[in-house]
């Protein structure tokens, strides 16, 4: 059975090798760094799957670190809230609704911790998968386009989704185990400021 659990120090090793599966061609030690650093950050929550003892999937959530800009009114300030900085499921265990229950988890703390009554996330256009885990089970919306927003030039699709206000759902939850990858939202290291000219794109 798989659980989604709060990850701790011990976890990062097995999150870092997992994200290099479902991301081949990255700096596992930056992100092994920046992972550590994460668990250690209080305006950070991450979470794990766990299969059979094992990581097989990881989400990490933050506080978006905005630049300073005098013309923005304190009505949009308000709305950059959460944001959805790395998500990834082990190909093994694609088509479970791991990714889901991950992102449910992350969302949930949240309201809970936080609360947040927004969450963003940056998103590849070539990555149909995510797009369609964010915009038909989860209600994410369409928001700019950010050009050349991740490393090797590809635009990133600004999205987001109002939180619900807080409830009281547990965060472990249970199911079986079944095959596939998966990869969401991705981190490149600069966050730039977006108006939210939300559709329902």
């Amino acid at each position: 059975m798989v659980c989604i659990r709060k990850a701790t120090l011990a976890d990062v090793p097995e999150i870092t090798a997992c994200y290099l599966v479902c991301s081949p061609g990255e700096d596992p030690d930056a992100f092994l760094s920046y992972f550590n650093d994460s668990m250690l950050s209080p305006v950070r929550v991450v979470f794990a799957a766990e299969y059979d003892g094992h990581i097989v999937g990881y989400v990490l959530a933050k506080i978006f670190e905005e630049e300073e800009d005098e013309e923005e009114d304190a009505a949009e300030e308000e709305d950059i809230q959460g944001y959805i900085e790395y998500l990834g499921v082990h190909p093994t265990y694609r088509k479970l609704g791991i990714a889901t229950k991950l992102m449910n988890a992350a969302q949930n703390a949240l309201v809970q911790e936080y609360g947040f009554e927004y969450v963003y996330l940056h998103v590849r256009p070539s990555n149909h998968a995510a797009i369609s885990l964010y915009t038909k089970l989860l209600g994410y919306k369409f928001g700019d386009t950010a050009a050349e927003f991740y490393y090797d030039g590809e635009d990133a699709y600004l999205m987001r989704k109002q939180l619900p206000g807080k409830q009281t759902d547990h965060l472990v939850l249970e199911f079986s185990h079944g095959g596939g990858c998966f990869r969401g939202a991705g981190h490149t290291g600069k966050y730039v400021r977006h108006n939210y000219n939300v559709s329902n794109g």
